[in-house]
């Protein structure tokens, strides 16, 4: 997820343990080998390529696991053939969101999703229904550090964006993405990730049983096998536990 929201601080505190480890190591498999198809096998001439590495070790995966998927990008290893699909639908409370997924069988996914959509409150929408309410934007998280520091650090080397809300986003254009990471490494800062995201441009407070079926149909998005990522323009407002 991605915004300045309590949602997404939800997101972030709910960590690595909610989605099995083979479900995570074949989202990773597959953006290797579609980054590595679409860019070449060499991470130095490839940004996306270079990033989806980056956030396999982070996960623990294997060396001859990613080694793997990269060699059925580049056509070394013989692979499913990946189609990257953006599907796009709403959730409870009219919320947009967009589905990011990489499949082998289109008709299946989209099946499935129309599916979970309508299970949970939502239904799945049309080509171009809500994809103009996103951008795409590099986002950088940071482990820590000083507010002033950090902010005069990441305009200098030319971020669009800090927000200390919860914890610390830095928002660049998504070309700029690699650059400032690096040069923010440099100036010793602590990176905990560094991602290319759709990006709602508004949000949309949500609140009681409205908010919780909106994070359950998230959550079931997420947990489907061909789905990368998800995107959707919502906040969160007071305690759900309430």
């Amino acid at each position: 997820m991605a915004g300045h929201s309590k949602w997404k601080n939800i997101r972030l505190h709910k960590g690595k343990a909610d989605i099995e480890r083979g479900k995570v190591f074949g989202k990773l498999s597959r953006e290797l080998t579609i980054a590595a198809k679409a860019g070449g096998g060499i991470a130095d001439s490839n940004p996306r390529l270079r990033f989806a590495i980056e956030q396999a070790r982070s996960n623990s995966m294997p060396a001859d696991n990613i080694k793997r998927a990269i060699q059925k990008g580049t056509g070394e290893l013989e692979s499913e053939n990946f189609e990257e699909i953006t599907y796009e639908g709403y959730g409870p409370g009219g919320i947009a969101v967009l589905v990011m997924s990489a499949t082998d069988n289109k008709n299946r996914t989209v099946a499935d999703l129309r599916h979970l959509f309508a299970k949970n409150g939502g239904n799945l929408g049309e080509s171009g229904s809500v994809a103009w309410q996103f951008e795409r934007k590099g986002i950088i998280l940071l482990s820590g550090g000083e507010e002033d520091a950090v902010t005069d650090a990441a305009l200098e080397v030319g971020a669009e964006d800090v927000s200390f809300d919860g914890v610390i986003e830095i928002t660049t254009a998504p070309e700029d993405l690699a650059r400032v990471r690096d040069e923010l490494q440099e100036r010793g800062l602590q990176i905990e990730s560094a991602e290319l995201q759709m990006v709602p441009q508004t949000l949309i407070s949500l609140e009681g049983e409205t908010a919780r079926k909106m994070m359950k149909l998230i959550d079931v998005l997420e947990d489907y096998d061909d789905v990368q990522s998800v995107a959707a323009n919502f906040d969160i407002e007071g305690d759900l536990d309430s």
